[in-house]
């Protein structure tokens, strides 16, 4: 079964092959603050939750989310490789 640590570095991979950056952010500033910051050409950013398959995010991960896109960000939730492609595809589009 895959790790959430292989799904996050696959995303990281695939992120910055398409020249973007992926910045790792550290809970321990924010409790339940998303994993990533996704950073791709042209000003397209987005905070980014890794999950393993099958699991979802915690109720304070919630909280956090409906905060950050109450301000106008955009948040994903990623628990699936086979999504990786699709999620840049939407980060890119907003």
């Amino acid at each position: 079964m895959m790790r959430e640590k292989d799904i996050e570095q696959k995303f990281k991979k695939a992120v910055e092959a398409h020249g973007g950056i992926c910045l790792k952010l550290d809970p321990t500033t924010m409790v339940g603050i998303p994993d990533r910051l996704a950073i791709l050409p042209g000003n397209h950013i987005a905070f980014i939750e890794l999950k393993a398959p099958g699991k979802h995010p915690r109720p304070i991960q919630i909280h956090r989310h409906n905060q950050l896109r109450a301000i106008g960000c955009k948040v994903g939730i990623l628990d699936n490789p086979n999504n990786i492609e699709s999620l840049i595809h939407e980060i890119r589009a907003s």
